[in-house]
C-alpha cells in the first residue's frame, strides 16, 4: 500500500482526499471534532505540498448537508466549501483552485450513486481528480463507491491517520505484548462476538461490560429486568466459565430516578441495567495494572443517560498504567474528548465499526482497494 509521502511532485496536482467528517451534531452543533482534526496532518501537508485538496467526506445517512462542518473546518484550516458534489458550482469551485487551496464539497450520501457504489458516479467523482488519497479508515468496512471504486481510477494512497490505525490495531493481532487485556463494551452482539471468538485465543483476559453483559448474566440465568438484550441466541453458554472471560460482580441498577449499585445476582425485574459497579471496577484494577496491552472498545455503561461513571473511574486506571493502550469506538471517543485525556492513550482509532471489522478480519474493503 503506497502512502502519500511517496507522491513525487504533488504541486498543482487535484487530490481527491477521501475524509470522515461524520460527526456527531446536535442543535446545529458538532459536538466533537476528533475524525476531523486527525485528518489535518495529512491535509496539512499536502496543502504545504502545493496539491490542490478536494475533500470528499459523508455525513449522516444523506440529506443532510455539510454546512456545519465546513464552518468547523475553517476554524482549524484555512478552506472553503461548496454545496455541490458534481453539478456545475462544484466544477467551477475545483477548475478555480489555486495549489495549496482546501476545498470540501458536498454530503457524498446525497448522491444514491455513493452507497449503491455506482460505476458513473465513482467516474464522475474521479474527473474531477488526478490523485486520490484514503484518510477515511472509520468508514473503510463500507463498500461504497468513494472507497472502492475511486482507488481503482485514479492512481491512489494512504493517508497518515490511515497508516497510523493499521500500524496501531495490528498490536493487537501481530505478536500482542503480554499480559493482553481486551476490555469490550457497547452493544451490538452480532458484531463484537466473532471479535469474543478470535481474541479468548490472542489475550490473556477480556472483560466484558456494556450491554453485552446483559446477555452474559441471561445466559447464566440471572434477572437482567428491562435492560437491553439481544434478539438472537450466540452461543454465549459455550463461553461460561472460561478463565479468559471477566464479568462484573456488580452493576448500578436505574429503578425510576433512583441509582443503586446491586449484586449481578440481586437485579429486579423491574430495574434496568445502566453500568458497571464499584466492587467490579476496583476488581479490574490488577489487571490493568499487570497488562502491557490493553485492547478497548465501546463504553461499559449507557452513558447516554448517565451510565458513565465506571467507564470514566476505569479510563483513569488505563491512562496512568504502564501499558500499551489502544482505544477504538466513537462512543469511547466521545467520553475521552469530554474528559479531556485524549493524549494519555498510546492510539486513539477514528473507527467504530470499522475498528471492530480490522481487528476480526486483518483489513478493510476500503483497504484492499488500494493494493
Amino acid at each position: 500500500m503506497k502512502n502519500i509521502r511517496q507522491i513525487k511532485n504533488l504541486k498543482g496536482k487535484r487530490v481527491l482526499l477521501r475524509v470522515d467528517f461524520n460527526v456527531p451534531i446536535k442543535d446545529g452543533v458538532v459536538e466533537d471534532d476528533f475524525r476531523i482534526r486527525k485528518a489535518l496532518p495529512t491535509i496539512k501537508y499536502l496543502k504545504q505540498k502545493g496539491a490542490k485538496v478536494i475533500l470528499i467526506t459523508h455525513l449522516g445517512k444523506g440529506g443532510d448537508s455539510l454546512d456545519l462542518v465546513a464552518d468547523v473546518l475553517k476554524k482549524l484550516i484555512k478552506s472553503s466549501f461548496v454545496a455541490n458534489i458534481l453539478g456545475l458550482e462544484a466544477e467551477i469551485a475545483v477548475n478555480n483552485m489555486k495549489d495549496g487551496d482546501v476545498l470540501l464539497l458536498e454530503n457524498l450520501r446525497n448522491d444514491k450513486g455513493e452507497q449503491s457504489c455506482d460505476k458513473f458516479f465513482a467516474s464522475s467523482l474521479a474527473k474531477l481528480g488526478d490523485v486520490y488519497v484514503n484518510e477515511a479508515f472509520s468508514v473503510d468496512h463500507r463498500e461504497d463507491a468513494s472507497l472502492v471504486l475511486l482507488p481503482k481510477l485514479l492512481p491512489s494512497y494512504a493517508g497518515f491517520q490511515l497508516e497510523e490505525e493499521i500500524k496501531n490495531l495490528s498490536k493487537a493481532f501481530k505478536k500482542p505484548k503480554r499480559p493482553f487485556l481486551f476490555i469490550l463494551g457497547g452493544a451490538k452482539f452480532s458484531t463484537k462476538m466473532p471479535l469474543i471468538k478470535k481474541y479468548l485465543k490472542l489475550a490473556d483476559y477480556i472483560f466484558i461490560g456494556g450491554a453485552l453483559l446483559n446477555d452474559f448474566l441471561r445466559a447464566e440465568g440471572e434477572e437482567v429486568g428491562t435492560s437491553l438484550v439481544s434478539d438472537e441466541n450466540f452461543g454465549i453458554k459455550d463461553l461460561l466459565g472460561n478463565k479468559k472471560i471477566l464479568l462484573p460482580e456488580d452493576v448500578v441498577v436505574k429503578y425510576g430516578s433512583e441509582l443503586i449499585n446491586r449484586s449481578v445476582r440481586d437485579v429486579q425485574h423491574d430495574e434496568f441495567i445502566l453500568d458497571i459497579g464499584t466492587k467490579s471496577v476496583k476488581n479490574l484494577a490488577p489487571f490493568i495494572k499487570r497488562a502491557k496491552l490493553i485492547l478497548w472498545n465501546g463504553p461499559l455503561g449507557d452513558y447516554e443517560i448517565g451510565g458513565d461513571v465506571a467507564t470514566k473511574k476505569i479510563l483513569k486506571l488505563v491512562a496512568n498504567s504502564k501499558a500499551i493502550s489502544i482505544i477504538g469506538g466513537g462512543d469511547t471517543n466521545e467520553i475521552i474528548s469530554q474528559i479531556k485525556m485524549e493524549k494519555k492513550f498510546s492510539f486513539m482509532s477514528t473507527g467504530g465499526g470499522a475498528t471492530l471489522d480490522f481487528l476480526a478480519n486483518g483489513t478493510l474493503p476500503g483497504i484492499k482497494a488500494l493494493k
